[in-house]
């Protein structure tokens, strides 16, 4: 079963007092979790909401998460749980909690020796979360650096929140405006080609990661430009092999969930007192068809 623990990354009971695992250490030793990451080197792509909503819809499922935040110095997730756990301690109700763990990356002068110890730390935290959890969710760092390119690396499934505009589209290719096909791969690309091929060494097998591009912020009217990016996205997918899949719609309800570490399955739970409409059910619908479309949804238990 999943652990609380705060930003300070102690990792502390479930505040419901429950115990860490109902599993024998036999069968545990036979677990390995599925590693989620989330990770885009573009900054405002909802990333760190579609992380926490992905850990919230695993949570209500009845399994065991660990989350992994990369981008520590930010620290937009640890905070996003943090503010869950004090919310559910001020309200005295349950809410269901990952393992948390943030990573800052090293401060060591040497760049090599940095690299090191930033590739240990995740390799250590990945080693001890894996057998006991059943997901860790990885949130990454909206740069090109050492810390994302190891993060990304654990993946088997990659998750990059992408907004609906041409803008954005740059994190991916660069594209001819008049066809949409590609010109180049983007930086970020290539860099998911080379820890496809790192994953690859590392585990000595041919196994690779499931990549899905998510479209975020959509208008709830098909537009012109909605119509341009799905031709586009379309074309790229083929080429640089990645899935496209339904993102969220532009709401106020996600920017308004985070300062109390809510998302939108969480507002059944008694004692948010949190009053559904049609546009938190729409929203909430968002969330289960992009479990559904990335392969990750299961049957509540």
């Amino acid at each position: 079963m999943p652990e609380n623990a705060p930003a300070n990354a102690q990792e502390q009971p479930h505040p419901s007092g429950t115990s860490e695992s109902s599993e024998s250490a036999d069968n545990a030793s036979d677990k390995y979790a599925h590693i989620v990451v989330v990770g885009n080197q573009k900054g405002g792509s909802g990333k760190s909401t579609t992380t926490m909503h992905v850990i919230a819809s695993l949570l209500s499922t009845g399994a065991s998460v660990a989350s992994i935040d990369l981008d520590a110095r930010q620290g937009t997730l640890t905070r996003y749980i943090e503010n869950r756990r004090k919310y559910a301690e001020r309200r005295g109700i349950n809410l269901v909690m990952p393992t948390h763990r943030p990573i800052e990356p090293s401060s060591v002068a040497s760049i090599d020796v940095a690299r090191a110890h930033d590739a240990h730390s995740v390799e250590k935290a990945v080693q001890d979360l894996a057998p006991r959890h059943d997901y860790i969710v990885i949130d990454t760092p909206g740069t090109d650096n050492f810390l994302s390119r190891v993060g990304h690396s654990y993946s088997d499934t990659l998750i990059t929140p992408l907004n609906d505009s041409f803008i954005d589209l740059d994190v991916l290719a660069m594209i001819d405006p008049e066809t949409y096909a590609m010109t180049r791969p983007s930086k970020y690309a290539e860099m998911v080609f080379q820890v496809k091929m790192q994953k690859a060494r590392r585990e000595k097998s041919n196994r690779t990661f499931d990549w899905v591009v998510m479209r975020n912020r959509t208008g709830q009217l098909e537009s012109r430009n909605q119509r341009s990016m799905e031709e586009a996205l379309t074309k790229l997918s083929s080429r640089i092999g990645f899935r496209q899949v339904p993102g969220f719609s532009e709401r106020v309800i996600f920017r308004e969930l985070f300062l109390d570490g809510l998302t939108l399955l969480d507002l059944k739970t008694p004692g948010t007192d949190i009053r559904m409409n049609m546009s938190h059910l729409s929203a909430r619908q968002e969330v289960r068809d992009l479990m559904a479309a990335i392969g990750l949804d299961r049957e509540t238990q």
